[in-house]
């Protein structure tokens, strides 16, 4: 199949970029690079660099004729989301109404979108919580990737559009970019192997579904053929605490000292983990990865990201 992810140049993108291609589909990647790399770019991939909020995305859509949409591509910072909201709004809501307004035009016949399963349910009523807890965004960053989720729906009654839209828990492993906002794992990982003394803010207690980027590109996959027009969580279905994320990795990297306490940021969930059952279900997908597992393959990639720097 033709598939166009946006944001292939980014984390998660490009992992899911190469195992499409790892499959013999034919991927073609569209990227701004404002927080995606070229070197995460898959060599037999296409590559467009702009912005999914820029009008040279319908002469992607003319040239690449792609059966399927990936849409990664988003502004993923809550605390950016919160300082500038507009800005926020038009990659996440006015860049998404773009690229559903070419998969229309282009009779793309499927759509499958990366959603936050900690963002939009914002402070939660029970846990985990499943597809039908109530949306409640505490962030305006949920608030924008909740609102695409109405605009996939309406377009698939107006337009017959298939869709698939994957919420995601905390997604976390190589290719993370350490010096980010976003992303403990990588940022306590970098700042252990350089010497640094990592800050948990609160704490330590808050949690999040910790879910391996591989286990997430495996979904994705799935996401190809199953799943029509459902919305699933893509989670462990286990809370990690912030303490255990930096005992994990103080343990698997020998780091010997205790990191350093903030007060906690205004926009962000204290609680959450996810029910997935219906992805199971739908999908025929479960995470593989443990914890445990999971961050010794991220520490092995910091660990020669810093070698590399030193």
């Amino acid at each position: 199949m033709k598939i166009l992810v946006t944001g292939g140049a980014g984390f998660i993108g490009s992992h899911i970029v190469d195992s499409y291609i790892n499959l013999g589909h034919d991927v073609a990647v569209v990227d701004n690079l404002s927080t995606g790399f070229r070197r995460n770019l898959n060599g037999a991939a296409r590559f467009y660099q702009l912005g999914i909020e820029e009008n040279g995305l319908a002469a992607v859509f003319d040239e690449e004729k792609p059966d399927i949409v990936n849409h990664q591509a988003a502004q993923i910072d809550v605390r950016k989301s919160s300082e500038d909201p507009v800005h926020d709004a038009t990659v996440n809501i006015l860049g998404s109404l773009n690229v559903l307004a070419n998969c229309v035009r282009a009779n793309v016949s499927r759509f499958i979108y990366a959603s936050s399963g900690g963002a939009v349910y914002g402070d939660v009523n029970y846990l985990p919580a499943d597809e039908a807890h109530p949306i409640n965004p505490i962030s305006q960053y949920g608030v924008s990737k909740h609102t695409v989720e109405h605009y996939i729906q309406l377009y698939s009654t107006l337009h017959g559009l298939k869709y698939v839209i994957l919420r995601y828990g905390n997604v976390y492993g190589p290719r993370q970019n350490p010096f980010g906002e976003a992303g403990v794992v990588a940022i306590f990982a970098i700042q252990m192997l350089t010497g640094k003394q990592p800050v948990i803010f609160g704490p330590g207690n808050k949690t999040r579904d910790y879910v391996h980027v591989s286990d997430v590109a495996a979904a994705n996959v799935h996401a190809l053929e199953h799943g029509d027009d459902c919305i699933l969580n893509i989670g462990t279905g286990r809370e990690t605490s912030d303490q255990e994320i930096f005992d994990t990795l103080a343990d698997t990297l020998s780091y010997p000292s205790s990191p350093s306490y903030a007060p906690v940021r205004k926009g962000e969930v204290y609680r959450i983990c996810l029910e997935c059952s219906k992805a199971r279900e739908q999908l025929g997908w479960v995470s593989r990865l443990s914890l445990k597992e999971g961050i010794a393959l991220a520490a092995d990639y910091y660990r020669k990201l810093a070698e590399q720097a030193l």
